[in-house]
């Protein structure tokens, strides 16, 4: 893994726990495993942040920066992670777990024209919602488990291949230091 490019762009964890708008959090912040950069920690939280970048909720950083704080991953990539889903990305994302939803529900989709009003927001959400909803978190937790898995496998791959090649030099240098033992 990147870590050096990951610390280098990452703000320190001095820095966001002396920020005055997250004193309410306390000692949760000073948990270590929240900053670290290993296999466990980014695999997590690769889950949370998918995950929470798939539900059509307001405020998804805070779900995803709580549920991070309460299992013990990577604070910082798991909130980076939640903005897969940002204002150009939305639409196509909630359309897709939209139509998921009518799938997996055996409902017909409704060709319909989104109006940001609240009467047009109220009058749809019970049409719309369900499948909307059932769809994201269906979307939300395979697409997690397989970032989760891909992070997972990646890293014990490359963890492996460092493996390998050190052993190989020590081989390497052992042969070398026993044959000019030996002449």
């Amino acid at each position: 893994m990147p870590k050096r490019l990951i610390k280098k762009y990452f703000p320190s964890p001095e820095k966001i726990k002396s920020m005055k708008s997250l004193g309410f959090l306390g000692s949760m912040l000073q948990e270590p495993n929240l900053w670290h950069i290993n296999r466990r920690s980014v695999s997590k939280a690769f889950l949370v942040g998918i995950f929470c970048c798939f539900l059509p909720i307001p405020l998804q950083m805070v779900l995803a920066a709580l549920i991070a704080i309460w299992i013990n991953c990577n604070l910082p990539i798991t909130i980076m992670l939640v903005w897969l889903s940002n204002p150009v990305t939305m639409p196509p994302m909630f359309y897709f777990n939209y139509l998921i939803g009518t799938y997996i529900l055996r409902t017909p989709h409704r060709d319909f024209e989104v109006e940001l009003t609240f009467a047009w927001f109220s009058e749809k959400i019970v049409e719309i919602g369900l499948p909307l909803y059932v769809g994201s978190l269906v979307c939300g937790l395979f697409f997690s488990a397989i970032a989760y898995l891909i992070i997972d496998i990646w890293w014990r791959r490359k963890i492996l291949r460092k493996w390998k090649k050190r052993r190989s030099r020590r081989l390497k240098t052992a042969s070398v230091t026993t044959v000019k033992s030996t002449n």
